[in-house]
């Protein structure tokens, strides 16, 4: 047997030694399913399976180089440059430029993101003048790719009535006419979105059959990564591909399901056994991840879900510590929590800041996390905020290159056809575009043909118009013998805009021209890299490919030492020894708009889950009792997932708050003071008073978790009556201070405090988290 092999317990072996027919590897979280994929691989080439007839497909480039660079320890480089390894829409894009002539498109066609797609869906409904908004340019954007992920096509649009119906309804008639223009629109760019990677292959696997042929040959060996993720027109592409041999391995989790908002189906994996015959099941339920303690937990949680598969995941691990619950009474105090205790196990563990991570539901709950690192001095970095490649300078250089590989990219020419400005204004560029729509040419097209064309525009225009396209073909003569890097700093110089921020001298202009600097470092690495790939050239089309479909995990997480902030959906596949799970919260987690059906809750509780078993050795839930939401402050109550935990696993950092509590609806302060002078004498009793009655041990225990906590600061809701003017106060940003004016009433409530350093301040005392000294 194989060296590596070795490496493998007796369930991760099994699928591994499995060469020909079906089979689906249900992983568990942190199984090694990612060990079990390279092994496969390594093991059916050693049995002789040529790597060009291994297909590979996973959903992000960083598991796909991390996959290919263990295969190549073991086979060998060259070997390992041979398999076709890849996400989907970057092996899908590859076989679409070799094929791109059948469907009527150029083999260097621009990719288009999702950015890109909704500055185009936007002129449409500019140029159809529609309410934008009614017809808001990133819903349509997104029922548009629904479609397309859905295989519904313009044709099949239009021939199905009931969607028509639902857009009449939802008072967007129009929706069909836009796809329709959207369409047409890409097609004449040269330009193919996210969703046509997907939807194009499937074109071309359907009407091509002898393109099919050539790629089931090919294709002889398949195997899927987190094929829980895939969505309807993934499916159909892998069905279509390994139809012939059937040697096709899934690998997944429907634990881990939780991409249904991108359209992807839980069903894939659930009915895997139905589409395929003589499958074998192989489970990996061995967690090397996790402590015992969040293991157990995290299967309390997700054995309430009915629809799933059978599996029991367990660890030989230590039991570890128990999961931490912790109360805070606001956002901002779950922030203080979090950087506090982030704080305080790295001077007491010893551990790096790259030990820790946020997660949470919604990127906005990251503001207050942000603000209370930054005050503990904690560096960290957000993942899945704006990325380096959406910056707008970075977009604007990057439009300059995809002009100079396809100069029909419309998109590209209108964001730097006046930038910088060389006085082609935007009444000059609406006609241009009229015109080449009634054409049916591209705008490059009809300004490179000026003289036989009626523009109707003045000779200095057309003058600066020929001076641009003169500008794109020498940039296009250059990219016949330069690299990307060469080709690139030439560009940025010659365009005009690394001056435009010379110009510019700002602090926000000097830091757009360090942001081009760090694109053209980024390139001049990426050339560097393609010299070991056999090949490839470092040609400016192959970085723009590499660019186009970068995925939001492809960034490093781990190289430099800060405390990761990220989307539960952006920690998948991910591991930290410490994670914070903020805002568990009903409404928030599980979110509000994810309530409706049995199964939307369901796919809420297999993202707790995932994010649960991201941690290795310790796991906090945090929730807040109040938090800002849209700029109001609305009372908040813990999560159910909390109490789907059995409580044996978890270990309360604050009291649970059991006591039953009426919300007034009135406001208590509009009834003023009782007047006791005026209250009618009533006449003493005369019976005894009542004996008293030592409370049970139980309800003892349930008092003294109610009791208030003295410690915890006044405010925040609450009036504190105790306040008067000459009040010695504490205030935890502010320091000390004394009252000196105290004013309105009720919720409005305020005090002037004049603190020890000379500042006075005016706290609205029901947030105000002020401790009373004297």
């Amino acid at each position: 047997m194989e060296k590596y092999l070795a490496e493998l317990n007796e369930a991760q072996l099994a699928p591994v030694l499995h060469k020909d027919g079906p089979l689906m590897v249900i992983a568990g979280a942190g199984s090694g399913k990612t060990r079990v994929l390279t092994y496969r691989i390594a093991y059916l080439m050693s049995l002789g399976v040529d790597s060009f007839n291994i297909l590979s497909l996973t959903f992000t480039n960083k598991a796909a180089r991390e996959m290919k660079k263990r295969i190549a320890d073991i086979v060998g480089n060259s070997e390992a440059k041979n398999l076709w390894m890849g996400t989907f829409h970057s092996v899908f894009a590859k076989i679409l430029r070799i094929e791109a002539d059948k469907l009527g498109y150029p083999s260097n066609f621009t990719i288009y993101d999702t950015q890109d797609s909704q500055r185009l869906i936007s002129s449409i409904i500019k140029e159809m003048g529609l309410d934008k908004d009614v017809y808001k340019y990133k819903q349509v954007q997104s029922r548009i790719s629904s479609y397309k992920n859905s295989l519904i096509t313009v044709k099949a649009y239009f021939n199905n009535p009931e969607l028509v119906e639902a857009d009449a309804m939802a008072k967007r008639p129009r929706m069909g006419e836009i796809y329709n223009a959207y369409v047409e629109r890409c097609f004449k760019s040269g330009a193919m979105d996210f969703d046509d990677l997907l939807l194009k292959t499937n074109e071309l696997l359907t009407r091509f059959p002898e393109v099919l042929a050539k790629y089931q040959e090919r294709f002889r060996y398949i195997l899927v990564d987190e094929y829980q993720d895939t969505n309807h027109s993934q499916y159909l592409i892998v069905k279509a591909l390994s139809d012939k041999f059937q040697n096709i391995c899934v690998v997944g989790d429907d634990a881990q399901s939780i991409y249904a908002f991108r359209g992807a189906n839980i069903n894939n994996i659930l009915n895997y056994q139905k589409d395929y015959e003589g499958v074998k099941v192989y489970r990996l339920e061995q967690n090397y991840r996790s402590t015992k303690n969040i293991v157990e937990a995290a299967n309390c949680v997700i054995e309430k879900n009915k629809t799933r598969l059978d599996k029991v995941v367990w660890t030989h691990n230590e039991d570890g510590p128990l999961i931490k619950v912790h109360r805070s009474s606001t956002d901002a105090d779950e922030g203080r929590f979090v950087a506090g205790s982030i704080f305080e196990t790295r001077m007491q563990q010893q551990e790096s800041n790259g030990h820790f991570a946020v997660l949470y539901r919604t990127n906005s709950q990251s503001r207050a996390i942000e603000d209370a690192l930054r005050k503990r001095d904690i560096p960290y970095r957000i993942y899945g905020g704006l990325s380096f490649y959406q910056r707008k300078e970075i977009k604007d250089v990057l439009a300059y290159l995809r002009l100079v590989i396809n100069p029909n990219d419309e998109e590209a020419l209108i964001r730097i056809i006046n930038y910088p400005a060389r006085g082609i204004g935007q009444t000059t560029i609406d006609k241009l575009t009229v015109i080449a729509n009634e054409y049916k040419r591209s705008i490059f097209e009809v300004i490179s043909h000026m003289d036989r064309i009626d523009l109707k525009i003045n000779s200095g225009t057309k003058a600066r118009l020929e001076e641009f396209v003169n500008m794109i073909r020498s940039f296009q003569i250059m990219n016949t013998n330069a690299d990307a890097f060469a080709l690139a700093e030439h560009v940025s110089k010659k365009s005009g805009i690394l001056q435009e921020f010379k110009k510019d001298g700002t602090p926000e202009g000097i830091a757009r021209m360090e942001n081009v600097e760090e694109l053209l470092n980024g390139i001049k690495d990426f050339v560097e890299g393609q010299r070991e790939i056999d090949g490839a050239t470092g040609a400016l089309s192959e970085f723009l490919e590499d660019v186009a479909l970068a995925t939001d995990l492809d960034k490093d997480t781990g190289d430099d030492d800060r405390v990761a902030l990220m989307t539960i959906h952006l920690a998948k596949g991910l591991e930290f020894p410490y994670v914070y799970i903020v805002g568990m919260e009903e409404d928030l987690f599980p979110s509000a708009m994810s309530m409706n059906t049995r199964s939307e809750l369901e796919e809420e509780r297999r993202l707790f889950y995932v994010a649960l078993t991201r941690a290795e050795k310790q796991a906090y839930l945090t929730y807040a009792q109040s938090r800002y939401r849209w700029g109001k402050l609305v009372d908040s109550e813990p999560s159910r997932f909390i109490e789907e935990i059995d409580d044996k696993y978890l270990d309360y950092l604050t009291p649970i708050d059991t006591g039953y509590r009426y919300k007034p609806l009135v406001d208590v302060d509009i009834f003023g003071e009782v007047d006791k002078s005026k209250l009618r004498m009533q006449k003493p009793s005369n019976s005894a008073p009542p004996a008293y009655h030592k409370p049970s041990e139980e309800k003892l225990r349930k008092l003294r978790k109610l009791k208030p906590d003295i410690s915890e600061p006044i405010g925040n809701n609450q009036q504190d009556t105790s306040l008067a003017v000459g009040t010695i106060v504490e205030h935890e940003r502010f320091g000390r201070g004394e009252v000196i004016r105290l004013e309105g009433i009720g919720n409005d409530k305020k005090a002037e405090i004049k603190f020890t350093n000379g500042e006075v301040k005016k706290l609205l005392l029901r947030f105000a988290k002020l401790t009373i000294v004297s």
